[in-house]
């Protein structure tokens, strides 16, 4: 495994932030976390990008120690943070030799480092423009041409769309698959959007520091066993309990709706619409998302 996390623990004051996490992720995996805010995704970003010592509990990259090893292991990573972190006064150019100049690169080398980098990123023609007026995704582009400039055996990545159109979205989940396809990069990612997870290998589902599920998407969904089925009724109550007991079902009351999760979910909202006539508002269905997983296994949603 490239990347082993053992019973991880950290706290804040009074506030746990994660407790006891325990996972791995495969060589050449994309493998994403996915939480709200405060799930203690954050938390071990920071960790495994050695920002944050470890308070309990043992993490290696490509077998090394975090927590005691850290210079070794930021030899081994790239880092793409949420934030922004170019100089926006530079060019594409002067941002990447500066990162490179960190990582003891210079000369010839880092020339060609800095070639490599543009062109698989397609950055050619852009190396010298000023970032500040470059779009928001190309200035990921060059965040992640950073990141690669040592040829890291791991690239870990915080909300990588954070501030990106769709367009852009998908553009860059292209260069993240190129990048595992292509250079055999593993890839850690931290996200709360759900189409950006579905993207992922597998995923670790985190709540309040705890892990609630670990699996690959599909696996993950399959869980739900059926449909889902959204009604709005001006008795949330009363139906819950109504249906409850006609179809041996147990809705569930969210953001103000009844949800249903059911086998053959257009045969059930015919035979509810014709059992309670007038008594359903509107119905929606769908098949099973991570959302409904995240919902299903915390009682509260990702977002």
């Amino acid at each position: 495994m490239i990347v082993s996390v053992e019973n991880l623990t950290h706290n804040y004051a009074a506030r746990t932030a994660l407790a006891g996490v325990s996972f791995a992720v495969k060589d050449r995996e994309i493998f994403g976390l996915l939480g709200p805010n405060g799930s203690g995704k954050s938390t071990l970003f920071r960790i495994l990008s050695t920002m944050m010592a470890p308070a309990s509990g043992r993490v290696t990259v490509a077998g090394l120690d975090v927590g005691t090893r850290p210079a070794e292991v930021r030899r081994r990573i790239g880092v793409v943070f949420q934030s922004q972190s170019l100089d926006r006064k530079l060019t594409v150019e002067e941002n990447l030799c500066g990162q490179g100049h960190l990582h003891s690169l210079s000369g010839v080398t880092l020339r060609e480092r800095v070639d490599e980098v543009t062109a698989r990123l397609g950055l050619e023609d852009r190396r010298d423009e000023i970032v500040e007026k470059l779009s928001g995704g190309l200035k990921r582009r060059v965040e992640i041409a950073k990141a690669l400039l040592h040829k890291p055996e791991v690239l870990l990545m915080d909300e990588p769309s954070t501030g990106l159109d769709p367009g852009a979205r998908r553009e860059l989940w292209q260069y993240i698959e190129d990048l595992r396809a292509n250079q055999g990069v593993t890839v850690l990612l931290t996200t709360h959007i759900l189409d950006e997870a579905d993207r992922c290998d597998r995923l670790l589902l985190l709540h309040q520091g705890r892990i609630v599920a670990e699996g690959a998407p599909a696996e993950l969904k399959s869980r739900i066993g059926g449909d889902v089925v959204v009604l709005e009724v001006a008795d949330l109550d009363g139906m819950q309990r109504q249906l409850a007991e006609r179809f041996h079902t147990e809705p569930r009351v969210v953001d103000g709706a009844l949800r249903v999760e059911i086998a053959n979910g257009h045969r059930f909202i015919t035979e509810a619409v014709e059992a309670f006539p007038g008594a359903i508002s509107s119905v929606a269905l769908h098949k099973p998302t991570l959302e409904d997983v995240f919902l299903d296994e915390t009682g509260v949603a990702i977002c």
